[in-house]
């Protein structure tokens, strides 16, 4: 499962601006596949992992979505803007991952479920370093942690679709195949995805 290493940088990549994320989270989860999750490292350079696994939240609609009961304190920054990172405490151990999706309002989201050589969520905010400190800000060099992508989408070919994963309250939710993932295997091979809002 490649990541990247801190010296080394995919040509024609470029950050995703807050165009990209302003779509409905199923196109963006779907999207980020191939694409690099970038952060400093210990020694301020930037280290990229690949994106290889995510999963979508639509919106209050959606029943496992943590905004389909309306706004909280914990959730506030699910309501946009797109283009911000949401970041909340799973099982009160774990840190989850998400980037805000769509319209403001809108509690919509994608959560990030496996990059570089972490698989699983927790696994991947752990290995990073990344914490609740992040949620609110913009996925962008400022804000410290954000994605890089170009070229093209990964093939249809290579996407499996499945349900989301410990998602079994959400009755008929659970079953909506909103989970996207491609072999990291195969990414460094195909171009990076680097699709933008119509």
């Amino acid at each position: 499962m490649p990541n990247m290493p801190a010296s080394a940088h995919p040509r024609g990549c470029h950050p995703l601006a807050a165009d990209f994320f302003d779509r409905p989270a199923d196109r963006v989860a779907r999207d980020l596949l191939g694409a690099w999750l970038v952060i400093p490292g210990p020694n301020g350079r930037p280290t990229r992992h690949v994106v290889f696994e995510t999963e979508a939240y639509l919106g209050a609609h959606d029943l496992a979505c943590h905004g389909s009961k309306g706004m909280t304190r914990r959730n506030a920054t699910m309501f946009g803007p797109a283009g911000r990172w949401y970041v909340y405490l799973c099982y009160g151990m774990h840190w989850m991952l998400n980037i805000v999706t769509g319209d403001r309002g809108v509690p919509a989201a994608v959560l990030i479920r496996g990059v570089g050589a972490h698989v699983g969520p927790g696994r991947v905010t752990k290995a990073l370093g990344i914490d609740r400190s992040f949620d609110g800000r913009p996925a962008t060099r400022r804000g410290g942690l954000w994605f890089e992508a170009g070229g093209s989408r990964v093939p249809q070919r290579l996407v499996e679709r499945t349900p989301r994963i410990g998602v079994g309250y959400a009755g008929a939710w659970a079953q909506k195949p909103l989970r996207f993932v491609v072999d990291p295997d195969e990414l460094p091979t195909i171009p990076l995805s680097g699709s933008r809002k119509p």
